[in-house]
């Protein structure tokens, strides 16, 4: 897709160490090399562009004036940290980013000594990196801790929860805000520049340090005055007054885009003798590269692209819709009849398909922002005021509101919908964004009901049965990506809540699917049709609650019985087994087998070949079911068939 720039002076950067070795006037010639080879990576492989394009000149600035690794750097998300793999020993590497067997798309403490800490979910960063800085000052070293934090993390309440516990860090602990997005402070310049070099200085710091020591002489009250009025007078000037109350000396903002300028004034925070810093620095996502500068939105992720003209190669387009757009489409037709529907959405209303509906009822979608805590309790309360919210978040993030949904749902009996999207194995992003463990942390609620469907038609029914279910929570799981072409019902019917499909009548083996295995289900009933084995395929649609009676049926007239789930031990296949046991339905020598995703978290990879590895596709299936034939004697002979 693109050829490889002439970076020369960045051919001389293999590690940190070499970025310091270099003239501050070289600089920024360094940065514009780094941008121009990691946008030749990222038009190769895909993957996050716009957030490492921003930070290009700060991942310079940082390892310049800090000495990585020994200071630990510690990136938020860690989707802006492809500059950083470049000049930490993995350039040589960069175009296998989020490919099988390749690098990580976010940082991961098993690749390098100069990712400290493994990122994918925002926010976490201040909370990490105050662990680090506290462990230097309990154990005498040195050592620095910088987090790297972007405006929409800070949406969260995890990074405010970090910084009121900050202040026993002392100046240990550095945090530099990225602005990129929200306009937290007016339009930078050499002016808003002077500001923050002034404020970070020894000529600043000095002289504040006297007045401190003066104003500690006199009276108490004139003490309080003294502080109070410096510190509103500099926050009035520089925006910091929040970060002041919450225990941060606050530096900024300052323009991050201009290398010089965020050397001096890192060098001057990394001397200062005071407490927790702030840095306030302001970037543009997609900097450097016109296409990725004039629509952020649309570059902030992509597939592989042409560097000349920016246009990314789609593929050839025209397939099955992806289940997140027939779920915001669906719900959007739903709301125009009723005016109780809304929608929830964390940060990620184009992902989850939330757009859709924000475009045909603006006054009922709500994004949160990085916020699934807040999202998931606001949604308790419309419920509980009789309206119908659907929260819409992909199953990796739901984790993060786990304590909400069930205390402030589960426990109500709220009305709550959950859309998970994601479920399952995602392929690039790997293990930290795959939805492995849903039906487990909710199949073990009382009050819920669970639905994953086998294709997009499935899917519209069932965000109709949850517009209609009024009686308690109720989820839905469903994977990335496109169905599998069916046609979608223009009205469709709601399901019989716990009430299953028969897909496929045998008499022989029995393989119980839930979700999206159902294609491969299939195509493994056809394989032991072959072998002259009778097999039925069952579509159980609902994980909880189950569908007792055709389980009952399935289990007690066939020889082997095999539940298919793309989830994590303790859903599908543990409360079948429940059942079983529970009233004996084992006794008369009937074989089950549970096929769930192994106990270990996949790395990164194209889809199918992560269900390969995980053992779930039609050849996995047709093996377990021979093995299970192999246990019984009696089975043998039809087996070898």
């Amino acid at each position: 897709m693109s050829h490889r720039p002439d970076t020369p002076l960045l051919d001389t950067v293999h590690y940190p160490s070499d970025i310091r070795k270099l003239d501050k006037d070289k600089l920024p010639q360094l940065a514009d090399e780094l941008r121009q080879e990691m946008v030749s990576a990222v038009s190769v492989t895909g993957g996050h562009l716009g957030a490492g394009l921003g930070v290009v000149e700060l991942t310079v600035a940082v390892h310049y004036v800090f000495d990585t690794p020994g200071d630990k750097l510690i990136w938020d998300v860690g989707h802006q940290a492809y500059p950083h793999k470049i000049v930490t020993g993995r350039r040589d590497r960069i175009r296998t980013l989020r490919q099988g067997g390749g690098l990580s798309g976010f940082t991961k403490r098993s690749e390098s000594e100069y990712d400290p800490f493994g990122a994918a979910h925002s926010s976490t960063s201040i909370s990490a990196a105050l662990g680090f800085a506290i462990a230097n000052k309990l154990s005498g070293s040195n050592g620095r801790a910088i987090a790297v934090i972007g405006d929409g993390a800070m949406s969260a309440g995890m990074a405010y929860e970090a910084m009121n516990n900050a202040e026993a860090a002392g100046n240990r602990l550095i945090v530099i805000l990225n602005d990129n997005d929200m306009s937290i402070a007016p339009p930078v310049g050499s002016l808003r520049n002077s500001l923050a070099r002034l404020v970070s200085s020894s000529k600043y710091l000095g002289p504040r340090a006297v007045a401190e020591k003066i104003a500690g002489m006199m009276p108490e009250p004139v003490q309080r005055w003294a502080e109070r009025t410096e510190e509103y007078m500099r926050g009035w000037v520089t925006g910091g007054t929040l970060f002041e109350e919450l225990g941060f000396y606050y530096v900024g903002p300052i323009d991050g885009h201009d290398v010089n300028a965020l050397v001096e004034v890192l060098e001057n925070v990394r001397d200062a003798d005071k407490g927790p810093m702030l840095v306030h620095v302001v970037t543009k996502k997609g900097k450097g590269y016109g296409p990725a500068e004039n629509a952020a939105d649309k570059y902030h992720g992509v597939v592989k692209f042409d560097v000349v003209s920016g246009k990314q190669d789609k593929g050839p387009g025209g397939g099955p819709p992806s289940y997140q757009n027939v779920f915001g489409e669906t719900l959007a037709r739903l709301a125009e009849t009723d005016p109780k529907i809304c929608a929830i959405t964390a940060a990620m209303p184009s992902g989850t398909g939330v757009d859709k509906f924000a475009d045909a009822h603006p006054d009922r979608a709500f994004d949160v922002g990085i916020a699934e805590q807040h999202g998931v309790t606001f949604a308790a309360g419309l419920a509980a005021q009789g309206m119908r919210p659907f929260v819409a978040i992909y199953s990796t993030f739901l984790q993060r509101a786990y304590d909400q949904v069930v205390h402030d749902v589960a426990i109500q009996n709220l009305p709550v919908r959950f859309a998970m999207d994601r479920a399952g194995l995602v392929g690039a992003d790997g293990a930290t964004h795959a939805g492995s463990f849903d039906l487990a942390y909710l199949g073990t609620l009382p009050n819920f009901v669970v639905m994953a469907p086998s294709d997009e038609a499935e899917l519209a029914r069932m965000v109709k049965t949850m517009a209609k279910y009024d009686d308690g929570p109720i989820a839905v799981r469903y994977p990335r990506g496109g169905g599998r072409g069916t046609a979608i019902p223009e009205n469709p019917e709601p399901l019989e809540i716990g009430k299953g499909r028969i897909v496929k009548q045998g008499s022989k083996v029995a393989i119980l699917s839930l979700g999206t295995r159902l294609e491969e289900a299939e195509k493994a009933a056809e394989q032991l049709e072959a072998k002259g084995l009778s097999t039925t395929v069952a579509d159980l649609r609902f994980a909880k609650p189950l569908d007792e009676e055709l389980i009952r049926k399935l289990l007690s007239t066939h020889e082997v019985a095999v539940t298919v789930e793309e989830a994590a031990i303790g859903g599908l296949g543990a409360h079948v087994l429940t059942l079983a046991s529970d009233e004996g339905l084992t006794d008369g020598g009937l074989k089950i087998r549970t096929m769930r995703l192994p106990d270990r978290f996949i790395d990164q990879d194209k889809p199918e070949k992560q269900y390969d590895e995980a053992g779930l596709n039609a050849p996995q299936i047709v093996e377990t079911v021979l093995k299970a034939l192999r246990s019984n004697s009696a089975g043998v002979e039809e087996a070898r068939a």
